[in-house]
């Protein structure tokens, strides 16, 4: 079974490893992104290793994003940046192993995700797994 791994993040979590911050947030140094970076290749690497990568794909941030709604029937289109702590999909992996417990197991070594003490987070951490539907089910007649 396929299973979608979907990291969550903000445009301030966007803006603080890129340097871009706000007043009252510290931008991660060189170092701290290159340790993050490196942690999630050792991730994914381990993942490709033991067979069960498929893919992983990060997002650009928010700031890039269009949100299309509907409005009397009619699209509404509304350009990122959302507000900075409204949280988003920054980016997933998609893993093939044998039950949702396996794939709980791969999500949960991302606790351990480095971070600089200074970090904030706007809210907890966390990530959100499912199955991937493979075959959409058949219309009742």
């Amino acid at each position: 079974m396929k299973y979608m791994i979907m990291l969550m993040g903000s445009q301030r979590d966007y803006d603080v490893l890129t340097g871009n911050t706000p007043a009252d947030r510290q931008a991660w140094t060189l170092e701290e992104v290159q340790t993050l970076h490196k942690f999630m290749g050792d991730w994914n690497n381990a993942l490709v290793e033991s067979g069960e990568f498929v893919e992983a794909r990060g997002l650009s941030d928010p700031a890039h994003a269009r949100r299309i709604s509907a409005k009397d029937g009619v699209p509404v289109v509304t350009d990122g940046p959302y507000p900075e702590t409204q949280e988003v999909l920054a980016g997933y992996t998609i893993v093939e192993c044998e039950s949702i417990d396996r794939a709980t197991e791969i999500a949960a070594q991302l606790v351990n995700t480095p971070h600089p003490e200074h970090a904030q987070l706007d809210t907890e951490w966390y990530v959100d797994i499912r199955p991937i539907a493979e075959h959409a089910p058949e219309p009742e007649i």
